[in-house]
């Protein structure tokens, strides 16, 4: 479709408005719903109007519009109007653009906000159209998401003409389909998602393009998925071996973990390249999963590589595989960019010549010095905080090595299928027998004193505690604590301990030299912003403090609250919560009566929705236009359902039938939003 500067009335400086919202072509614009739509089609009479109503008049215009300047900033526009039921004042601010347009005895309908001032009916600022000439008012009308310089009345008209001049559309979802699922013809559902006849018009106008959105969006990752399975991965052929693995370990696995691993290492013998995904709350024992994979790829005669997002935990996963590997002439080699010359380059040399059996680093592990001598299997550490190229960059490393991606965000299995449609997904959903939940007690500011005595107890017997807050420093609008002034007040009232402090705009260095220092206990109390959410094992902190909890979505406070409670002893989650709004409490209680991650990450999107869920790209997903991911999982149900019955039918949609399908599905892959 053409190139939305040539459509009528928009030209190159509204192209590049336009263009803002990612909106470049006649098609793009199409595909930009409403947010919502205004009932303009019900008209009333003066009389009948009530204050505060939103309503549609038809009114004849009784005197001119007269300005009037209540100060240098302030211009009053006023004219009265009439129907047969009684007379009603319209006032217009800061609108020189009235003045003169309406003439004695003409008739408009109004669309506006009823107020009374002095006893008297007005309506102000209202939508105005010539009767007979209307084209916004009378029916039901799109209000569309907006970008500065764009007014709803643009893209109304826009919209308006972008239908007329598309004409008849292509169909691309085969009938047979639209037959099976109930779903509207593209055409009516174009027309009636924007302009619609009526409410219902519009529900079944917009259940088809959310319909639409998920079927395409898991047809291109199945597409994915589809080349990812049809690559050949290295063999284990001794998959047993894991046991002798299992019998060192000082605990027993639970049956969670037993079914992932097994689920793992019948990937890893399958003769085809592995890309799963393990899902696991914080503390469910992932990591013992990832080292009887990495055991076993090692004892068959392969090398495995562990990557994390920081150098602190690189340095972690490599002391704790040690741990797990002690005794069995496993060799561990780390791999982080602050490495000096002589080190990194002795590393290079054990990779390349297989003398390290399991690398483990940062980012660092993809640098193009760095050369496997026979890389099988590579375990990810926290999905989200790498790039689609990195992961890509890794693989390239091995012939096709199996991969393995852990991440401790719960989210909801429906979900996970669409979010990771291109990773075949396993669930440790049972905590290991012992572990003691961490207490969670949700406290207003009058507390704070009492707070305080509780930390310095608990600190003087020996334990941590971190303290987080949502900022960094002081902003004039903002009364949230922030963490520079807080660290500056807690060392003023604790004088005895070292308190540390930690924010995202400081240095890697020197963020990684006070972690260092608060988990060999000289910081007793590490006051930080979220940068501490991801995985450092910090055993004897067993107090979290979040300030403004508020400000934080559940999933995440879920993700902080993990940070503690790693030793044996009781860990607390102080949340010190603001505003008493019916969603505050309504998280906060969630928060205290729940450590199950995966019911806090369905109750957050019932309260957020995914939008703030999770930042959908950093997933590596598209926005979704239309479709709710929590809202519509019935349709979602359905999509699934569907895509299953095209891909049995024809796995890489290579007929005439899909060909408008794969075209789309195509369109998703090739803006680089599929993982991997």
């Amino acid at each position: 479709m053409k190139d939305i500067r040539y459509l009528k009335g928009v030209g190159e400086k509204r192209a590049e408005l336009f263009s803002k919202k990612g909106i470049n072509t006649v098609e793009d614009l199409l595909y930009y719903f409403p947010r919502s739509h205004e009932d303009r089609s019900e008209m009333k009479e003066i009389a009948d109007c009530a204050e505060g109503e939103t309503v549609c008049i038809s009114v004849t215009v009784f005197s001119p519009v007269r300005d009037v300047r209540v100060r240098k900033n302030m211009l009053i526009s006023t004219m009265v109007v009439s129907d047969q039921t009684g007379a009603l004042n319209v006032v217009w601010y800061n609108n020189r653009y009235v003045k003169g347009q309406f003439m004695t005895g003409d008739e408009y309908i109004l669309y506006g906000k009823i107020t009374k001032n002095r006893g008297k009916k007005e309506i102000i600022n209202p939508v105005y159209e010539k009767k007979g000439n209307e084209r916004f008012t009378g029916k039901i009308v799109p209000l569309y998401p907006l970008t500065e310089g764009l007014t709803q009345k643009i893209l109304q008209s826009s919209m308006e003409l972008a239908i007329k001049e598309a004409g008849r559309l292509e169909e691309y979802i085969p009938s047979d389909i639209r037959g099976k699922y109930n779903i509207a013809e593209l055409n009516y559902a174009m027309k009636n998602v924007h302009f619609p006849e009526d409410f219902e018009s519009y529900n079944i106008a917009r259940e088809r393009f959310v319909f639409e959105e998920l079927l395409i969006l898991q047809l291109a990752l199945s597409g994915h998925r589809e080349e990812n399975t049809a690559l050949s991965g290295a063999v284990f052929e001794d998959i047993l071996c894991v046991r002798d693995f299992v019998k060192t370990l000082p605990f027993p696995l639970t049956n969670a973990q037993k079914r992932t691993l097994n689920e793992i290492l019948s990937d890893c013998k399958s003769g085809k390249m592995m890309n799963r995904l393990v899902q696991g709350d914080v503390g469910s024992g992932k990591t013992a999963v990832a080292a009887a994979a990495i055991y076993t790829a090692v004892k068959n005669g392969h090398q495995a590589a562990m990557m994390a997002p920081t150098e602190i935990l690189a340095t972690q996963h490599k002391e704790t595989l040690d741990e797990f590997f002690k005794g069995m002439g496993i060799n561990v080699v780390l791999l982080t960019g602050s490495m000096k010359v002589r080190e990194k380059r002795l590393a290079y040399d054990m990779i390349s010549t297989g003398a390290a059996d399991v690398v483990v680093g940062t980012h660092a592990i993809i640098q193009k010095e760095v050369e496997f001598h026979n890389l099988a299997l590579v375990v990810a550490d926290e999905q989200h905080r790498f790039g689609v190229e990195q992961r890509a960059k890794l693989a390239a490393k091995g012939a096709n090595p199996h991969i393995l991606i852990m991440s401790a965000t719960p989210i909801p299995r429906t979900l996970a299928l669409i979010l990771y449609g291109d990773l075949d997904i396993s669930v440790i959903d049972e905590l290991p027998p012992g572990r003691k939940p961490v207490k969670t007690y949700a406290v207003g500011e009058k507390m704070r004193q009492r707070i305080f005595a509780f930390l310095e107890k608990h600190i003087r017997n020996g334990m941590q505690a971190y303290i987080v807050c949502p900022l960094i420093e002081e902003t004039e609008k903002s009364d949230l604590q922030n963490a520079e002034m807080l660290s500056q007040k807690l060392q003023t009232i604790f004088p005895d301990f070292k308190i540390g402090l930690m924010h995202g705009k400081m240095r890697p260095k020197l963020k990684e030299s006070i972690m260092d220092e608060f988990v060999s206990g000289d910081i007793k109390i590490l006051v930080s912003t979220t940068v501490i959410e991801v995985g450092v094992n910090v055993p004897n902190a067993n107090i979290m403090v979040i300030e403004n909890a508020e400000r934080f979505g559940l999933s995440q406070l879920h993700q902080l609250r993990g940070r503690v409670g790693r030793g044996n002893d009781q860990a607390y989650c102080i949340l010190f919560a603001h505003g008493n709004n019916e969603v505050t409490k309504k998280r906060m209680e969630t928060m205290c009566i729940s450590n199950d991650g995966f019911y806090i990450s369905e109750q957050d999107l019932m309260l957020r929705g995914p939008g703030d869920f999770f930042g959908t790209r950093q997933h590596g997903l598209p926005e979704m236009k239309i479709a709710n991911l929590f809202e519509d999982r019935d349709i979602l149900a359905v999509s699934q359902q569907a895509a299953k019955e095209i891909l049995s039918e024809d796995p890489f949609l290579t007929s005439e039938k899909y060909k408008g399908l794969k075209k789309r599905a195509d369109k998703v892959i090739n803006a680089g939003i599929v993982m991997n």
